[in-house]
């Protein structure tokens, strides 16, 4: 059963095509900690968020390292997609790395991409400075107890029954701003 808050959004060959390209021409990224393989999930996630939210919010894209998106003329919003072979739970993370805390964005959303590409998961998401007052700061080669991953490079996680639907963030954000 899915948490409160996720979003399963079915990815189509147009979506795969372009992420295929836009990962294809970004090559690899100087912190990558996947050497570039994550590319084409990162540019699904952001494709499957644009989907969702494009029928309620004016939406322009951005991809920067600030931001990917602008809603609504002033929220910079940053996804952060990763892999998954599994159908995800409340009780799992999301993460940010170390080196991304000096993003200029104002929230962070968070998605998840089946392994198969033909389906992803938009989690939810949080403001900027909620994210980092509830992370908890994991250091590189810590392995998780809860579910034994060795953790590749310094981040911030948070579990995912902790995000906000996008609706409430945007919500959030505006009254903010």
């Amino acid at each position: 059963m899915l948490a409160n808050n996720i979003t399963t959004i079915d990815i189509n060959s147009k979506m795969i095509n372009t992420a295929s390209k836009k990962s294809k021409e970004m090559g690899v990224l100087k912190h990558s900690i996947v050497k570039g393989k994550g590319n084409m999930y990162g540019f699904l996630g952001e494709a499957m968020f644009q989907k969702y939210v494009s029928p309620f919010y004016k939406v322009e894209t951005h991809n920067t390292y600030d931001y990917d998106f602008v809603l609504n003329d002033k929220i910079k919003i940053d996804v952060k997609t990763k892999s998954t072979s599994v159908v995800p739970k409340g009780q799992y993370d999301c993460s940010v790395a170390a080196y991304n805390t000096k993003q200029k964005c104002d929230a962070y959303v968070f998605c998840r991409v089946m392994h198969s590409f033909d389906t992803g998961f938009i989690l939810g998401g949080l403001l900027k400075e909620d994210f980092f007052d509830k992370a908890e700061f994991w250091k590189k080669g810590t392995i998780d107890p809860t579910n034994g991953y060795q953790v590749k490079a310094d981040c911030y996680n948070i579990k995912i029954n902790q995000l906000q639907s996008i609706k409430d963030l945007v919500e959030t954000c505006e009254k903010n701003s």
